[in-house]
């Protein structure tokens, strides 16, 4: 039992230290050096962007509204997702006991006691519902910005427009980035082996895709 719980406190912190050290690396390059990654380089393409727009150029105002409906829709389906995985795991709560009998005490399934089984349920719906709520105020930031980009007027600045865009698109990338943690926490009902493998497959997954450059060699 000695063994079991030991691995449940070292490999699950472990695998969340991980996770967390990636991201505040890829937050300290997207501050000192964007250029080096994707969402930098979108960042700034898209402030150029919303500069381009006139006011009063119903064309591109109208272009501006159909470039964020991808992002919108984005928003809208990891919501979606996020609140149908909670639903799904409030209903499989009630099967926990059942299901940590079948499991049994061993390495692999980590500790199922009834405090152990409660923390990976809180954990998982914790991070869960972070991520809707992020999804959520993406949503509302993006309607937002697409009413700001087709209005005029003394009070309605360029400043204020960008601002509330690139909130929209920040909360956005959050809600996804969350989610995809959770699926690795989920992952945490089969044991702590699962837990590890998963965050690392998605570490060098996310790096991939985040850094310029580094895709087309890790994925060639």
């Amino acid at each position: 039992m000695g063994e079991v719980n030991y691995l449940d406190t070292i490999l699950v912190p472990l695998s969340l230290f991980l996770t967390v050290g990636y991201h505040v690396f890829l937050w300290h390059n997207l501050k000192n050096n964007p250029s080096v990654i994707l969402q930098g380089i979108t960042t700034l393409k898209r402030r150029e962007w919303l500069q381009g727009i006139k006011l009063g150029d119903d064309k591109k105002e109208m272009l501006a509204v159909q470039s964020l409906r991808n992002a919108l829709m984005e928003a809208i389906l990891t919501a979606t997702i996020t609140i149908l995985v909670i639903l799904s795991l409030a209903a499989l709560a009630n099967n926990a006991y059942k299901a940590s009998d079948l499991m049994g005490v061993t390495p692999f399934f980590g500790s199922q006691s009834g405090r152990i089984i409660a923390l990976k349920y809180g954990a998982a719906s914790i991070s869960l519902i972070i991520s809707f709520m992020c999804s959520s105020l993406a949503i509302g930031y993006l309607v937002d910005a697409n009413f700001l980009i087709n209005s005029s007027g003394e009070f309605l600045g360029r400043e204020h427009t960008r601002t509330v865009l690139e909130r929209g698109f920040f909360m956005g990338v959050v809600g996804g980035r969350v989610l995809c943690v959770s699926l690795t926490l989920l992952l945490w009902l089969f044991g702590p082996m699962p837990v590890v493998i998963s965050s690392l497959a998605l570490l060098w997954v996310l790096y991939g895709l985040d850094y310029v450059g580094k895709a087309h060699y890790m994925f060639k």
